[in-house]
């Protein structure tokens, strides 16, 4: 479906040089599952957005594929790939109120809309790399897309996760980014998804449905935007992301990207929350 365009904003936070200090007990973890050597021969990984609706009659097929590919299920020449789904609310109004759905969603979306030079706004749309774009539900036209996108060496990053409340979970991070920023300067963005949700649609396009989504992002923030770094230089930073009811961090992962001004992605890496959180 496509809608009309819409306007919004978002991001903050801040970072530093220096490794955090943190004397309090914490979970630390790198990057989720190693690769094989096989995955390795192939590259890093490419970054995958969907935006899709639970309210969009389209959508769930779309979400099936997108679901296969962040399993793995992916072509033997195809490069591996790093999955996250955004929940925009513009199709609500058609009488299902998508329960993961957000104005923040939709305004990342339009800034793709922007920096693609699109003039429509649809779901289900795949951003591949910030850099291309195709319908949701076309998997000839995602895998070509994901198998001719430009592979970026995905940073290096330890992190350690604090629950200092119930309601928070505070995720520090260090590392060397592994793609060299000038003065123009870039952002490195960390998004918390949860996997395994399922919902019973009963009004909509999609009544009587059994809503199954993965990689669905539930908190995007902003670490930090950093400016003439090297490649080999060590960055840190913390960002602390408020829960939702029902957090299960044995569901949740976190994806750290670099993403440029022209919201184009230079390099992602993914972990797996510890299952005790």
């Amino acid at each position: 479906m496509a809608a009309k365009l819409f306007s919004a904003c978002f991001g903050r936070k801040g970072c530093r040089k220096d490794s955090p200090d943190n004397e309090a007990k914490v979970h630390t973890a790198n990057a989720q599952d190693p690769a094989s050597g096989e995955e390795q021969r192939k590259g890093d990984p490419v970054l995958v957005e969907l935006f899709t609706s639970q309210g969009c009659a389209t959508s769930p097929e779309a979400e099936l594929l997108i679901s296969r590919l962040g399993r793995g299920e992916l072509p033997d020449d195809a490069p591996p790939v790093i999955i996250l789904a955004y929940h925009v609310e513009y199709w609500d109004y058609l009488g299902w109120k998508d329960p993961f759905g957000s104005m923040l969603w939709t305004a990342r979306q339009k800034a793709y809309v922007e920096a693609l030079q699109q003039d429509t706004i649809y779901t289900p749309q795949v951003v591949v790399q910030g850099r291309a774009e195709c319908f949701g539900t076309n998997e000839e036209a995602l895998m070509a897309e994901i198998s001719k996108a430009q592979q970026f060496s995905g940073p290096t990053m330890q992190a350690t996760f604090e629950r200092k409340t119930p309601e928070t979970l505070q995720v520090s991070l260090s590392g060397a980014l592994r793609t060299k920023v000038d003065g123009k300067g870039m952002d490195i963005m960390v998004a918390l998804y949860e996997n395994g949700l399922v919902t019973e649609v009963s009004s909509g396009e999609n009544k009587g449905q059994v809503m199954k989504n993965d990689f669905v992002v539930r908190v995007l923030e902003k670490m930090c935007t950093v400016r003439d770094v090297s490649a080999k230089k060590t960055v840190s930073g913390t960002v602390n992301f408020n829960l939702w009811d029902g957090f299960d961090s044995s569901k949740c992962g976190i994806v750290v990207f670099l993403q440029n001004p022209s919201m184009q992605n230079f390099g992602c890496q993914q972990f797996q929350l510890p299952d005790d959180l």
